[in-house]
C-alpha cells in the first residue's frame, strides 16, 4: 500500500515539486494551499493518485478538515511537509506595520504548528508518522530587516525539537529541513540582488528545487526508528555563515 503525504503550500515553488517528488517516489500526495486551481494544477502534474484541498493553514477548523479529509479519502498520514509559509516587508522593524506581524506569525508559526498538532493527532492513533517542517536557514540567521519571518523560523526549530522528543513514544519523528536560496517564488529574487548586512545589494546564487526535493523523499523515506533533527540545503556560494 502506497503511503500517504501532506503537503502544505502545495500549489507552487517547493511545495508543488516535493509533490512531484513524492508522487514519483510512490506516495500518494494531498496538497493543501488557498488556492483551488492552482492545488489542480499541481495534482494534475503527479504520476499517481493525487488530493486537492484548500485550506488556509491558519484556520483551525480548515486544518481539521483538510486531514479528515485526507484520512476519509487514504486511510491514514505518513508524512506531511509543513511547507507553507511567506515573507513580510524588508523594512525596519520600527517601520513594520503589526498586521504584517500578525499576518506572518499566524502562517509560518500557527498554520505550522495547527498541521502539526492534526498530523500528530493521527499519527497517534497509527503508532508511527513522519513530519518534516520547513525551516530556512533564517531558522539560525537572520537576514536584515526579517524580524518577523526570522522569529517565526526560529520558532519553528522549537516547534520540531518539542514534537520530536513528544513524538518518540508513538513512533513518531519530527525533523527540519532549512533552505537557503532555492528557486522559487521567494528564491528567485536573490538571484536579481539581496539586501546585506552591509547595506550594499549583492547578487546570490540560488540552486534547483531538485536537491531540496532528494533530501526531502531521504528524509520520507527513512525507517519508522530513524531520524534526521536537522537538514541544511542551499547555494554554496551564498551568504550564509555570518551572512558574509
Amino acid at each position: 500500500m502506497n503511503k500517504v503525504a501532506v503537503i502544505t503550500g502545495g500549489g507552487g515553488g517547493i511545495g508543488r515539486a516535493a509533490a512531484i517528488a513524492l508522487s514519483e517516489a510512490g506516495f500518494s500526495v494531498v496538497v493543501a494551499g488557498r488556492t483551488q486551481s492552482t492545488l489542480d494544477e499541481t495534482v494534475e502534474s503527479l504520476s499517481g493518485r493525487g488530493l486537492a484541498v484548500t485550506c488556509d493553514v491558519s484556520n483551525e477548523s480548515q486544518v481539521d478538515h483538510l486531514f479528515s479529509t485526507t484520512v476519509s479519502e487514504f486511510g491514514r498520514v505518513d508524512f506531511l511537509f509543513n511547507n507553507a509559509g511567506i515573507a513580510a516587508p524588508a523594512v525596519p522593524v520600527d517601520e513594520l506595520d503589526i498586521e504584517h506581524w500578525h499576518s506572518i506569525v499566524n502562517i509560518n508559526l500557527t498554520g505550522a504548528f495547527l498541521c502539526a498538532r492534526a498530523a500528530f493527532r493521527q499519527m497517534r492513533k497509527q503508532g508511527y508518522g513522519r513530519i518534516v517542517n520547513n525551516g530556512s536557514v533564517s531558522a539560525t540567521t537572520p537576514r536584515l530587516f526579517s524580524a518577523p519571518y526570522t522569529s517565526t523560523k526560529h520558532a519553528i526549530s522549537g516547534l520540531t525539537k518539542s514534537l520530536a522528543l513528544d513524538g518518540r513514544r508513538y513512533g513518531i519523528c519530527c525533523g527540519q529541513i532549512d533552505l537557503g536560496n532555492i528557486s522559487s517564488s521567494m528564491g528567485d529574487a536573490m538571484a536579481h540582488g539581496v539586501l546585506q548586512a552591509d547595506g550594499s545589494t549583492l547578487e546570490e546564487p540560488v540552486i534547483s528545487v531538485k536537491p531540496v526535493c532528494d533530501a526531502l523523499v531521504y528524509m520520507a523515506e527513512l525507517p519508522t526508528d530513524v531520524n534526521i533533527l536537522n537538514i541544511n540545503v542551499m547555494a554554496n556560494g551564498m551568504p550564509f555563515v555570518g551572512r558574509g
